[in-house]
């Protein structure tokens, strides 16, 4: 069995003139980040690898999650191929992961991830928000041959907040 962890970046800053890349997450996404990873955290579920994209905003987002969940860092790795935003490029990620790796958490962008969440899951996800945890499960050994899984769960920082 294979899973998927999706963690969409948290809110990031437009306040500063920077590029894209380089956007910094904004209070907000550092909370939100802290309260989706804590609520995560009781899962016990041993992720074996962790990819973010280059940018700034996944990057930082991802390193709280690394923090909280206690994860080593030895077991991440930035992968550029997660700066996109069609969804092509995580998609073709996703399916070229080892397969000794059998739970993998990426950090990406919008709208890539909500294309791969509804693609490779089985429930309809208007919009996976800033900060937004999609968990997957698939019934094969095989990244190469993933295909329909099951949506296990998501974790959006609006619904802890209620």
């Amino acid at each position: 069995m294979k899973q998927l962890i999706l963690v969409r970046h948290g809110k990031s800053s437009w306040e500063y003139e920077v590029g894209d890349k380089d956007r910094p997450l904004k209070e907000r996404g550092i909370r939100d980040a802290k309260l989706v990873a804590e609520s995560f955290k009781g899962q016990d579920i041993s992720i074996e690898a962790i990819y973010s994209s280059p940018a700034n905003r996944a990057l930082h987002t991802c390193t709280i999650f690394l923090r909280e969940l206690q994860l080593s860092e030895s077991d991440f790795n930035l992968a550029k191929e997660l700066y996109d935003f069609s969804g092509e490029q995580v998609m073709r990620f996703v399916l070229s992961l080892p397969n000794h790796l059998n739970t993998v958490m990426i950090f990406g962008h919008n709208y890539a991830f909500t294309e791969v969440a509804n693609t490779l899951g089985d429930t309809s996800i208007d919009n996976v928000p800033t900060t937004g945890l999609v968990h997957l499960k698939f019934d094969t050994n095989n990244w190469q041959t993933i295909n329909k899984g099951v949506t296990v769960q998501t974790i959006f920082p609006k619904a802890l907040k209620e």
